[in-house]
């Protein structure tokens, strides 16, 4: 299967999930996918972030090796779907401590802009899951989601209230 072609022929769920299929636990193939998800064109970066997603959930060992490049890929401008994308899979995977700054620092920026709801949701529950080691981030962190709670929408008010309660 060539990925590329794949990702770029259709935009689908069933088709995110047939690539996901494909890859499987097969390094080669991941890494394949990453090197789609680092490029430089927005569409194939934009739907090979769906895959990755899914990949990460479900064989989260391919991960690992990528965390620094992913984490470093945010400070760049890539397509809102890589950041969501990303930071989906962030909130579940230990962060490596000298990534911790940068991270948190990528997150309150994205937390103090106009990013979609979903991308601030995970953002906020990557910087909860870093307050817990650092937790001299928890008052910003506190501040910054009271400040937006009478705004948010819904799916956003109830991450909030349950990181509000865990910090």
């Amino acid at each position: 299967m060539d990925l590329k072609t794949e990702l770029l022929r259709e935009h689908s769920k069933v088709q995110a999930l047939k690539i996901t299929a494909y890859i499987g636990n097969d390094p080669k193939k991941f890494d394949q996918l990453m090197a789609l998800f680092f490029d430089k064109e927005y569409r194939v970066t934009q739907r090979a972030a769906w895959v990755v997603s899914h990949c990460g959930k479900n064989h989260p060992e391919l991960i690992n090796p990528y965390i620094d490049k992913m984490v470093k890929n945010l400070k760049k401008e890539v397509h809102v779907a890589v950041v969501r994308n990303t930071l989906r899979l962030l909130q579940d995977f230990e962060i490596p401590k000298h990534l911790w700054g940068i991270t948190a620092d990528i997150c309150f920026n994205i937390m103090g802009s106009n990013a979609p709801i979903a991308v601030k949701v995970f953002g906020m529950t990557v910087l909860a899951n870093i307050c817990e080691k650092e937790p001299d981030l928890k008052n910003e962190l506190r501040l910054i989601i009271e400040d937006q709670l009478p705004y948010g929408s819904a799916g956003f008010k109830s991450r909030a209230n349950k990181i509000l309660k865990r910090l």
